[in-house]
């Protein structure tokens, strides 16, 4: 393709979602159960109130490439949240990658399942080696400039979260391994529980009124809800089920 001047934009000349690869031979893969069930949690209970639910991308073990430079270069994020972005409405239109220079909107936060194999990188300890891409840490607050960072290791039931602050990630203090993020008006915290047939203690978002509940708890509660109605109109000699 020849040069032109002014240059043509990115988006008409660098590789697309489509030219860009979603896995690599010799990967791992898929993720495991815990990651999987982990990363619906938050998607399901993630709902910002700034923010409606089309112009909102939760991604999971989705290619992020963010180097122009470098096109092939991407991190594979567990999590993460990009704002103020209009979601696909067609099937054919979901995305295979996200790719910065084409969406032009950098992730909002970032969360990474900590495992014993990613543990340095993850938390900012390894060096980037001469010649080889940047690690995560530095490209989520060097180059991509992600203004949270959270890590969660469930081995240790540990939670860290980091707020860019200038050029660098400052941690954030938690009380009760929770803390707010008030451009969501939202919090993310550690929640003992069951999810998915499946207990545990799990990552998970809360508002001013509690946990944010998943879809099935919701239904819970409209049931007792009306549990409840049936059993006054009991109460006061009126036959629920006999009501036009």
């Amino acid at each position: 393709m020849y040069q032109t001047d002014p240059p043509r934009p990115p988006q008409e000349t660098m590789p697309t979602m489509y030219d860009l690869p979603s896995e690599l031979v010799g990967e791992s893969g898929l993720p495991d159960e815990f990651h999987r069930i982990q990363a619906d949690l938050l998607s399901e209970t993630c709902q910002p109130l700034a923010y409606p639910s089309e112009e909102i991308l939760l991604a999971s073990d989705l290619n992020l490439y963010y180097d122009p430079r470098h096109p092939l270069w991407y991190k594979r994020p567990d999590w993460y949240m990009v704002l103020g972005l209009p979601s696909a409405s067609q099937q054919q239109d979901l995305r295979l990658s996200y790719v910065i220079w084409q969406e032009g909107i950098d992730p909002f936060l970032v969360v990474e399942l900590l495992s014993p194999g990613t543990e340095q990188e993850d938390l900012g300890k390894t060096l980037r080696e001469v010649n080889r891409p940047p690690t995560k840490w530095e490209v989520y607050e060097q180059i991509l400039r992600v203004p949270y960072y959270v890590i969660y290791d469930r081995y240790k039931n540990h939670l860290r979260a980091f707020k860019l602050s200038g050029t660098r990630y400052e941690a954030i203090s938690l009380s009760e391994n929770r803390f707010f993020l008030a451009e969501l008006e939202l919090g993310l915290g550690l929640w003992q529980g069951t999810y998915q047939q499946t207990i545990g203690l799990w990552l998970r978002w809360y508002n001013s009124a509690g946990w944010v509940p998943t879809q099935r708890e919701q239904a819970e509660q409209e049931r007792q809800r009306a549990d409840r109605l049936a059993e006054y109109l009991r109460s006061q000699g009126i036959d629920p089920d006999n009501l036009s």
